[in-house]
């Protein structure tokens, strides 16, 4: 090849390369939105005219999606540090909201509402008081939903309709584990439910078709009238992997949807307590206190495209960075241009805790992730 071919190939190469980190890149923002979206949030209130009622809903809804979403982000075992987290002002955090239904009269104002909430400012906030997050988002996770009463009388107590119902009013797009809902298709035979009860494996090749990611789970609903008992099965295979779950309600038989509607609720919180379990991570360290900033310039090497994407939001996210640019970008690197308390000395220190090596001197640097 001539060289003024193989110049315009590596030209081509190049813009691919930088395409392909926009497409990712939006994909990456997309993400981020939806994990930091608290969705379908009920609010209400009254006061003394139909303005003001909508305010105090609406500033009172945005303060409690905060608390939802800090319940999503951090694990479990790090809840008692959200005490002085949760009273921060959420006005100041949140990005907007979206109306998806709503009622008002001349004192009263009720609505379903999205809550979107400011990525980086959340993070900065989780990061200053040392509180440990979780923001990566599993792929979505098929649910196939089945209904097994046990007993003629059971089967009128709990509908397919309110069994769906009950995980329809959850905010299952958003979050850490998005869901689809599936009916149970006609494949997936009464024997094969029964065995999925006591092994994952038996819906898997049959229901993980239903979703792109591999990832499909049977909730299996058990309404026993007689026993006053709701039973509730989890089987196939999560975000983290094989899982097998199974948990009994108390129901009322007048109110069987109420207990349908709380066990969805938990199968939810169970997906999403696995993933936070397995994706922890402590939050980044923060630079020495007083050190001035300085400028450091950063060759950033990467195998690949999504590495670039970890990398640059590690850098974008690590406190104290500033004035982040990036001057140029290829297929497998980038120049970087910021500023740090301390310089590159210093961020050198912060990134290795963070699993990006950083070598070099004075101003100009060389990062890679560590394998």
């Amino acid at each position: 090849m001539h060289g003024r071919g193989v110049i315009r190939l590596v030209g081509l190469l190049a813009g691919l390369g930088a395409g392909l980190v926009l497409v990712l890149g939006c994909k990456a923002a997309l993400a981020d939105v939806r994990v930091f979206t608290i969705g379908n949030y009920p609010v209400d209130a009254r006061a003394q005219d139909a303005v003001a009622a909508k305010e105090k809903a609406i500033s009172d809804g945005q303060q409690a999606a905060f608390r939802s979403l800090l319940k999503r982000l951090v694990p479990v075992a790090s809840y008692k540090m959200l005490a002085s987290v949760r009273q921060t002002p959420a006005a100041n955090l949140i990005s907007g909201f979206a109306v998806r239904s709503e009622r008002n009269s001349t004192t009263s104002y009720t609505a379903s509402l999205d809550f979107s909430f400011d990525p980086y400012k959340v993070r900065d906030l989780l990061r200053q008081r040392g509180v440990p997050y979780v923001d990566e988002p599993a792929r979505v996770t098929a649910v196939v939903l089945v209904l097994q009463p046990m007993g003629l009388s059971s089967a009128s107590a709990l509908s397919p309709d309110a069994w769906r119902d009950a995980w329809k009013g959850l905010d299952l797009e958003n979050g850490l584990t998005p869901v689809q809902l599936h009916d149970k298709p006609v494949a997936v035979t009464a024997e094969m439910v029964k065995s999925s009860m006591t092994n994952p494996e038996a819906p898997l090749r049959t229901i993980a078709v239903l979703a792109k990611s591999g990832q499909a789970i049977l909730a299996i609903a058990e309404p026993d009238v007689a026993a006053r008992r709701l039973h509730v099965t989890l089987s196939g295979v999560d975000g983290v992997g094989k899982l097998l779950l199974r948990r009994t309600w108390r129901m009322d038989a007048s109110d069987a949807p109420y207990s349908a509607e709380l066990a969805a609720v938990v199968a939810m919180g169970t997906l999403e307590g696995r993933w936070k379990a397995v994706h922890g991570r402590a939050a980044s360290p923060l630079p020495a206190a007083g050190a001035q900033l300085q400028p450091v310039q950063i060759y950033v090497e990467f195998r690949n495209i999504q590495e670039w994407l970890r990398i640059r939001r590690q850098l974008e996210d690590t406190p104290g960075v500033s004035d982040l640019t990036i001057g140029g970008l290829s297929s497998s690197a980038a120049n970087v241009a910021l500023r740090y308390p301390g310089g590159g000395p210093a961020l050198a220190g912060t990134l290795g805790q963070l699993g990006i090596e950083l070598r070099g001197s004075g101003g100009s640097w060389v990062a890679r992730g560590v394998n």
